[in-house]
Order: C-alpha cells, then sequence, then structure tokens
C-alpha cells in the first residue's frame, strides 16, 4: 500500500504562485509514477501532469504549459507541482496520484493505483 499526502495549498492572489507536495510513504521504493489532477467544482477531474519514476520524463497538460511543473526528490519520496502565474480559473482541489513503474506516463486517472486526500487551491482576484 502507498499513502499520499499533499500540502500546500490555500490562498493565492491572481499571478501569483504556489508550490503543491506530495509526500509519498509505504510501499514506494521509489518506482512509482507521480501525477498531478485537479478538480473543480462542478467540473470533471483534469490531469496536469505527470512524471516517470525515474524523473527523467514528464508529461504536462497543454492547458497549464508553461505555468506548471512537475518535479520530485526521490530521496524525500516527495512530488511537487508548481504553479506560476495563476489564474482564478486555477481555483480546485488538487489531487497527487501514483501508479506503479510503467514505461508509459498516463494522463487519466482510472491508470492511478493511489490518491492523496487533496488540497484546496484558491485564487483570488
Amino acid at each position: 500500500q502507498v499513502q499520499l499526502v499533499e500540502s500546500g495549498g490555500g490562498l493565492v492572489q491572481a499571478g501569483g504562485s504556489v508550490t503543491l507536495s506530495c509526500a509519498a510513504s509505504g510501499r514506494t521504493d521509489n518506482t512509482l509514477n507521480m501525477a498531478w489532477f485537479r478538480q473543480a467544482p462542478e467540473k470533471e477531474r483534469e490531469f496536469l501532469a505527470a512524471m516517470k519514476w525515474s524523473g527523467r520524463d514528464t508529461v504536462v497538460a497543454q492547458s497549464v504549459k508553461g505555468r506548471f511543473t512537475i518535479s520530485r526528490v526521490n530521496a524525500k519520496n516527495t512530488v511537487y507541482l508548481s504553479m506560476d502565474s495563476l489564474k482564478l480559473e486555477d481555483t480546485a482541489v488538487y489531487y497527487c496520484a501514483a501508479a506503479g513503474a510503467s514505461g508509459i506516463i498516463y494522463n487519466t486517472g482510472d491508470r492511478y493505483d493511489y490518491w492523496g486526500q487533496g488540497t484546496q487551491v484558491t485564487v483570488s482576484s
């Protein structure tokens, strides 16, 4: 089993930046592909970014490319989502997800086995 705990959410002004963290514990052994998703009220879950366990390959959704960056520190079993130039429409609950090591980086939630509880990010004007 893998447990994921997100942190770093909160209230931020439009145009600002915030970095979310996701700490993994349990059976990790640094061979997890990690991803970030978000879900805004009355909207479907949206893929944001994912990273292969090796840390060398990443995928970022076109909708946030250039503003969001995914990174990880395997020694800390932690993955990060750095978000810049935040917009009002970035307001959502942000979730970290994990899946067993794979050569393919998936961008759909059904491919991930473990999920964090989510952290709220609210962007204000």
